[in-house]
């Protein structure tokens, strides 16, 4: 986290502007400072033109909130996070993130000073969110191996997201066909206890089945499978899921180079690694695990990625043999799944 000699101005949205009393707790370090107003719903996007905010905070406790998302997103970009009542945690917060939030995050009716220093510093880093510079990919291409035997029964895909990621899923997945023949394995950062609904969401938004993945599942074509919330995902050669219940990995759990080092080692020459927006460097090792292993990998490009970050580590690292706007990425995979 980079330094800074003055505050984060956090602006406050949500219905009747009863936030503010609950989160004041959240003002009692030096690192964030609320804004003189808030706003509700209807006002959110004046009050964002006006004052100019580092960071939003709306409260999802009415529909309104996500029009309020929209029209900031819309008419003046800003981090947003969307914080959830316990009592509406269900799939259609995941709305927030399509409409351009950043990340969600679960509100109990008196969250506890771990919860409010949780948020300070998720605000403090989706505060810094900001375009970075370009670096361009080594393009080598993977090797091809000769057909064998023991090759595993079908290709997979294996993707890595953080910030940004359920957003770019859904557009992905909307464009991939139900019939296709490989399963698609995901790890996504998110809030804990939110998989289930992402996977809810995300099987709204396509044509596939999307489900949480469970330990010992055999996998199928034209299925997705999410990590759940504090457990590695990893994969073996039968084609079956394995969920690891060990230490976090870079802070991570479940961590994206656990997935994409399995899939490498599991499935070799068969596996597509794709790496989206998100921040840090969690998944550019597993990338290239795969190009040694003879896999094809994809990062998405700086230009459509809500952060570069990671996609950026892995074009750093040579492990992305393309770099391809979203919008692209799905025609790739169906086009390089027939060959692999």
């Amino acid at each position: 986290m980079r330094s800074r000699t003055t505050p984060y101005r956090v602006l406050l949205v949500d219905e009747g502007q009863r936030l503010r009393a609950l989160a004041r707790p959240l003002f009692e370090g030096e690192e964030l400072l609320p804004c003189q107003t808030d706003a509700d719903f209807g006002t959110a996007l004046d009050t964002v033109r006006k004052l100019s905010p580092d960071i939003v905070v709306v409260d999802l406790t009415s529909p309104d909130a996500f029009e309020a998302i929209e029209a900031v997103m819309a008419e003046k970009p800003t981090p947003i996070l969307a914080m959830v009542p316990a009592s509406h945690k269900h799939t259609e917060p995941f709305r927030a993130l399509s409409l351009g939030a950043l990340e969600l995050i679960e509100r109990e009716d008196s969250p506890s000073p771990q919860f409010w220093r949780e948020l300070a510093r998720k605000l403090m880093l989706l505060a810094q969110v900001r375009v970075v510079q370009h670096v361009q990919g080594k393009r080598r291409r993977a090797p091809k191996l000769d057909n064998s035997p023991n090759d595993p029964p079908f290709p997979l895909v294996a993707i890595a997201s953080s910030l940004g990621g359920p957003k770019a899923l859904s557009v992905l997945l909307r464009m991939v066909p139900k019939e296709f023949p490989a399963p698609i394995c995901i790890c996504q950062h998110i809030s804990d206890g939110f998989t289930e609904g992402l996977a809810q969401w995300l099987g709204a938004e396509s044509a596939l089945k999307v489900t949480e993945a469970s330990d010992g599942a055999l996998m199928t074509p034209g299925t997705v499978y999410i990590a759940p919330t504090g457990t590695h995902l990893l994969v073996d050669r039968s084609g079956r899921l394995r969920l690891d219940n060990g230490p976090a990995i870079m802070g991570f759990k479940p961590s994206c180079n656990v997935l994409l080092s399995s899939a490498a080692e599991a499935f070799g020459r068969r596996c597509i690694g794709v790496i989206l927006t998100g921040m840090g460097k969690d998944g550019a090792k597993g990338m290239s695990d795969i190009r040694n292993a003879g896999g094809r990998t994809i990062a998405q490009d700086e230009s459509t990625c809500v952060v570069y970050g990671m996609p950026r580590e892995a074009v750093e690292l040579g492990a992305a043999e393309i770099i391809l706007p979203l919008e692209q990425i799905a025609a790739t995979l169906v086009q390089w799944v027939e060959t692999c």
